[in-house]
């Protein structure tokens, strides 16, 4: 079993590096932004709540997310272990996980952190929505430059957070993606 983070700014490819864990070795990936937006495609409370959070690229306050995930990592298909991609993002974020993994008698095995150069992230964005056929609403330059201040602002400081715990390791993302995938497998020893 293997319990996970992936860490790194919008476009590193956490979410590609977390489905290819789980097909190729069964971790469930938990996205916290595909589960947000199927909230908002099923139209719940929820949904419409971060709707308008999300398309601005603001971060979901925390007590949502932790609710959220607090009940998703409990469900029976995360039994044999699961891949936090985009969650935590802040450190009060991250100390709620930690009391939310001890309280079911969880560890996390590694927090990876994916690094990338920003200038390309906007590529990877244009990219991604050319491939995918369609465009979210979080896929647009404008967004991009504001979640990656977010994201400065916010989220970074949780890398010295688990690198304080010992907990935290580095790959390249800018390496192809079968390259950064075979790092990730040597940090979790698979």
């Amino acid at each position: 079993m293997k319990r996970l983070i992936l860490l790194g700014p919008p476009g590193a490819g956490k979410g590609t590096q977390a489905k290819r864990l789980e097909e190729v070795y069964g971790l469930k990936q938990l996205s916290t932004g595909d589960m947000l937006r199927a909230e908002i495609d099923s139209d719940s409370t929820l949904g419409r709540r971060v709707e308008s959070i999300m398309a601005s690229g603001d971060l979901v306050p925390d007590h949502i997310m932790v609710e959220m995930i607090a009940k998703r990592i409990t469900q029976p298909d995360c039994s044999k272990g699961f891949i936090l991609d985009g969650f935590p993002r802040t450190v009060n974020q991250a100390d709620e996980l930690n009391q939310m993994l001890t309280n079911n008698k969880l560890d996390l095995d590694a927090v990876i952190e994916i690094k990338v150069d920003e200038e390309a992230l906007f590529g990877r964005i244009q990219k991604r929505a050319e491939e995918d056929g369609e465009t979210r609403a979080d896929d647009n330059v404008l967004v991009l430059k504001n979640r990656l201040e977010v994201y400065h602002q916010l989220t970074a400081p949780i890398t010295p957070y688990y690198n304080d715990k010992g907990m935290l390791k580095t790959v390249d993302g800018m390496q192809d993606i079968a390259k950064v995938a075979s790092d990730i497998d040597a940090i979790l020893g698979l």
